[in-house]
């Protein structure tokens, strides 16, 4: 039996998974891998083949009792298995719900009882809605769509987890990762995979609006190292923002990608820009971005292959494509709404605070 302590990441196979199980192997960890395979892929973890303190186990995270014995001797649980995707979501919330919530329940009861030292929760800065920026840990929170909301409450519950149960809990909310092994299925799937297929086709790169929008791109190895270090530090109940805190267009990566681009119309309740305030995980956990945004764009060019056999979503063959004109108006009449709805609040409470203040002026000249 190894002597090595021993980790737990749920959602191992995927895209940031797979990257933090590399991680704690090098940091000497033995790790214990929960994927259904929906979204994650055997390739991601074919380097570790045959290494036995590295073990792949494939089942849905809601199918694990709490005494599993898949958790026992585990000093550290990181989770980021669940369903995401904006679109999606709209479509079947329960089905999200049910992975992103009650999923994560089965992953904090498991830990409980395997009296793990840190529960790591990967949760989505999406939870802010249309934010101001930069953002902070205390920007209110307004979830816009299912997926929102369903990772909004599953960081909710890990942090009850820790309230009631006394169960050692971070949550760091991630903005926009970036890196090999990204996806590329759906229309709302991660922008490099996309463009990289796109590349590789031949095809030009699909930009959402006119490219202006900028997002906080951070190297998927940096991510990895961020929550190393939530699960490492004595701090815990912290909610961590985490990105590059250098937000870069989409102008600017096709312009490192290289190619030509068309434009397709600008989707509904996107903010046009993201951008994390990293002060608190750079002062508390000592973590920095390492990886530049140009070396990031370098280090997956080189690995392009990759994405040869990788699913493009509809929508990203051609201009004009059906199932995109599809996917945009079913996504335009909930989330219109939904922005709608967060503005028009957002006055609603505007008015309320300057009326108070009048009324507080009035009564003190009286």
């Amino acid at each position: 039996m190894s002597a090595r302590p021993i980790a737990v990441v749920t959602g191992g196979a995927g895209f940031i998974g797979s990257h933090m199980v590399d991680v704690l192997v090098e940091r000497g960890y033995a790790v214990r891998v929960i994927d259904n395979m929906v979204g994650g892929r055997e390739e991601n973890l074919a380097h570790h083949a045959g290494n036995p303190d590295v073990v792949l186990e494939k089942r849905d995270i809601r199918s694990y009792a709490p005494d599993d014995a898949l958790f026992r001797g585990a000093k550290y649980v990181v989770h980021f298995a669940g369903i995401g995707d904006i679109v999606p979501s709209i479509e079947r919330p329960m089905e999200y719900m049910s992975a992103n919530v009650q999923g994560t329940v089965h992953m904090l009861e498991c830990a409980r009882h395997a009296g793990v030292q840190k529960f790591v929760y990967a949760a989505s800065s999406s939870c802010y809605g249309l934010a101001k920026t930069p953002t902070t840990e205390d920007h209110p929170v307004e979830p816009l769509y299912p997926y929102a909301l369903s990772k909004y409450q599953g960081e909710q519950a890990a942090l009850h987890w820790q309230l009631v149960y006394k169960l050692p809990v971070n949550s760091i909310r991630i903005f926009n990762a970036y890196g090999t092994r990204s996806r590329t299925s759906g229309a709302y799937g991660a922008v490099f995979g996309v463009f990289l297929r796109q590349k590789i086709a031949g095809k030009p790169y699909t930009v959402v609006g006119d490219g202006t929008q900028s997002r906080d791109f951070l190297y998927v190895t940096d991510v990895a190292r961020a929550f190393l270090a939530a699960a490492e530090t004595e701090h815990t109940g912290r909610i961590y923002n985490l990105g590059a805190g250098n937000p870069q267009s989409v102008n600017r990566l096709v312009e490192l990608l290289g190619g030509e681009k068309i434009h397709i119309p600008k989707r509904p309740g996107e903010p046009d820009c993201t951008h994390a305030d990293i002060s608190r995980i750079t002062s508390e956990l000592g973590w920095k971005p390492q990886v530049s945004f140009e070396e990031g764009v370098g280090k997956i060019v080189a690995n392009i292959d990759y994405w040869r056999n990788a699913p493009l979503g509809p929508g990203f063959d051609r201009a004009g494509d059906q199932d995109l004109v599809r996917i945009h108006v079913a996504a335009r009449e909930s989330l219109m709404d939904a922005a709608s709805k967060h503005l028009y609040s957002h006055k609603i409470k505007t008015a309320a605070r300057s009326a108070t203040r009048s009324a507080r002026g009035r009564a003190r000249r009286k």
